[in-house]
């Protein structure tokens, strides 16, 4: 693209990376849509749903905002674990501007304290925000910003709800001013940097976790196998769900296979919205053991493979 393609004629422009860290179930993801406008990254209410660092593109005023939702930060058990808070943590090295975002609601404890300790060896620009603020009392709002501003020297606070949109306008108007001098990194009309195949993959991941809840573990992976464009205007999607074991499996199919038809069901009606045409969407479980281990999977869904 040609520096005309991806920025206004005549304008003085802004650019730049706002890594968006804080701990699992935080709002990272549904903050991120809520900015760009659009849904770019997955949302549920399991904590650790979003794997690797995503990017959803906005466009305020004369500045191009380019938001990296990283998975969420917390103490890490397991190798996948490892991989995701790395993730995190390198975004928030890359970015021009590092937002922590915190829930109102569970305050400074537990992984939060242990990021604001993290946050002190990082020399970026950094702002807080906190999140859910509907949820708690302006008293214990004012506590919460000045107990963490007294363990970092944030640059401004935000107190916004992510959910209803409250205090966002506030902190967009913020992040277009401060962003660096330049032209933008992206056409204007892009809002990810997601593959369409693999955002396809992370949809129906969403659909597994929302029907299932707590009865699949953290050990299942979806990929996008085939991905055909028909005459017709439609397009054929067959992905593999792979779990690690056989009694996963079942879980994931249900009783005469009603979880899988339900989460087809759900996933093809989102991609369709999101794609602007029919969608045949074919779903097939596998087992692959221990996928956690296997390098290829931490390639596909964007991670570093180390011990």
């Amino acid at each position: 693209m040609t520096e005309t393609e991806t920025m206004p004629v005549g304008v003085d422009t802004r650019s730049g990376f706002v890594a968006l860290i804080g701990p699992t179930n935080a709002g990272k993801s549904t903050l991120v849509n809520r900015l760009v406008g659009a849904k770019v990254t997955i949302v549920s209410h399991k904590v650790q749903t979003t794997r690797a660092t995503l990017r959803g593109i906005a466009i305020h005023d004369n500045a191009q905002i380019v938001f990296m939702d990283t998975p969420g930060i917390f103490k890490p058990r397991r190798r996948l674990d490892r991989a995701m808070v790395m993730a995190a943590w390198s975004g928030a090295r890359d970015a021009d501007v590092i937002m922590l975002l915190v829930d109102s609601e569970r305050g400074l404890k537990g992984d939060a304290e242990a990021i604001l300790e993290g946050l002190k060896e990082v020399r970026h620009p950094k702002i807080l925000v906190l999140n859910k603020i509907d949820r708690v009392r302006p008293e214990d709002l004012l506590k919460l910003a000045s107990a963490a501003n007294e363990a970092i020297d944030f640059e401004e606070t935000f107190m916004i709800s992510a959910t209803n949109g409250s205090g966002c306008d506030d902190l967009m108007d913020y992040l277009a001013k401060r962003l660096p001098e330049g032209p933008w990194y992206y056409p204007e009309d892009q809002i990810s940097d997601l593959p369409m195949r693999q955002l396809a993959a992370e949809i129906t991941r969403e659909k597994l976790f929302l029907r299932l809840h707590q009865e699949l573990p953290y050990s299942s992976h979806v990929e996008t196998e085939k991905w055909e464009e028909r005459k017709d205007g439609s397009v054929r999607i067959e992905q593999v769900i792979y779990v690690e074991r056989d009694s996963q499996k079942k879980i994931a199919l249900g009783k005469n296979g009603e979880a899988i038809k339900a989460i087809s069901m759900s996933a093809r009606k989102e991609l369709s919205e999101i794609l602007g045409q029919p969608v045949h969407l074919f779903l097939f479980v596998k087992v692959r053991e221990n996928w956690g281990d296997d390098p290829a999977r931490y390639r596909e869904i964007g991670l570093d493979y180390s011990d």
